[in-house]
């Protein structure tokens, strides 16, 4: 059961510390070993992001990613592209307000595949459709790190308005680390989503265990 009785077909505990890939900072191990270091150290969730990837790449990325990480019992979460989701086997698709709609990629994908939703207002979840979402994201909620075309952030403040409001679990992203994980938890967060914190540590694997370290210390 998701959270206020809500059924989802993500357990919340998946979302605990959701790991976001980056081509560039990720460029010194590769895509795949940075993945694999952070879910050795306790990332429970990885989503696949390269924007500027031609499909092709991205669905061999996608794939070996899903193949490194099945494993480990780490979930693949494909940013934007449902379709090299499915080519991929990956567990689901995470969009954001200009991409498809969740009730799309819903029709697209089926009933058992994982859609998140990115969330830059509160109010944005007026118009969410919770029978075709899973979880959201909330950001940028302290900067907006490499995701340059980002809303301004929205604080503390704007987190616990959505984690209020949302009818789904809801995980952290945008300038998010160590420092901020209990005010994140604080907030109502089920988890926090990272980039830079596990993609440039000098030891992913070590990053990721400190912050799982963290959020299961958790109250």
């Amino acid at each position: 059961m998701g959270v206020r009785g809500r059924v989802t077909r993500l357990d919340p505990a998946r979302l605990r510390v959701y790991f976001v890939t980056d081509p560039e900072l990720c460029a010194a191990r590769g895509v795949v070993e940075t993945a694999v270091a952070a879910a050795r150290g306790g990332a429970t969730l990885v989503q696949l992001r390269d924007p500027h990837a031609t499909s092709a790449h991205l669905l061999a990325t996608a794939r070996a990613l899903v193949a490194a990480l099945s494993p480990l019992d780490v979930p693949v979460i494909v940013n934007d592209r449902p379709d090299i989701a499915r080519l991929s086997g990956a567990a689901g698709v995470h969009v954001g307000q200009r991409d498809l709609t969740p009730t799309d990629v819903r029709t697209l994908l089926g009933e058992t595949a994982v859609v998140g939703l990115s969330i830059e207002q509160a109010t944005q979840l007026d118009r969410v459709d919770w029978d075709a979402v899973d979880y959201i994201g909330a950001g940028p909620v302290f900067g907006v790190g490499v995701k340059h075309d980002a809303a301004p952030p929205f604080g503390l403040e704007g987190l616990r308005a959505v984690t209020a409001s949302s009818r789904a679990p809801v995980v952290a992203i945008g300038g998010v680390g160590a420092a901020q994980v209990r005010d994140c938890l604080a907030a109502g967060v089920a988890g926090i989503a990272v980039v830079s914190a596990i993609a440039a540590a000098p030891d992913p694997e070590a990053a990721a265990r400190h912050l799982r370290s963290l959020l299961e210390a958790r109250p």
